[in-house]
């Protein structure tokens, strides 16, 4: 039942999020409001995070299934691919390195910076 009830969460938040977006129409999808909503409420402790943690388990384990359906959309782009592809790999191979490098660095720089805080530096 924890599992249901923190799935229930974060769709509300990715819904409250869509909200957002349509009420202002931001370019932003409203998804990511939702994260951004969450990581909010997690830092201000007003959502715990034993309250959201057992269906994100979940949700990252089926990952996988969740990207399936974009997959299947590419097959509709298939002259596209045959004419631009290595073009779109490496745009999409070096965006994917980035990704990883930024947010690898912002992982190393805020566990030092709350190392520094526990520690009183």
């Amino acid at each position: 039942m924890k599992q249901i009830y923190a799935i229930c969460i974060l769709v509300l938040l990715s819904l409250t999020g869509d909200v957002v977006t349509m009420l202002t129409h931001l370019s932003v999808p409203g998804s990511i409001i939702g994260l951004v909503l969450l990581w909010v409420l997690l830092q201000c402790r007003v959502i715990p995070v034993h309250w959201v943690e057992p269906g994100s388990r979940i949700l990252l384990s089926q990952m996988l299934l969740f990207f399936v359906p974009s997959a299947v959309g590419v097959i509709q782009y298939l002259p596209l691919l045959k004419t631009e592809g290595l073009q779109l790999v490496l745009v999409i191979a070096l965006s994917t390195i980035a990704v990883m490098i930024v947010s690898g660095g912002m992982t190393e720089l805020l566990v030092s910076i709350k190392r520094r805080m526990r520690h009183g530096h």
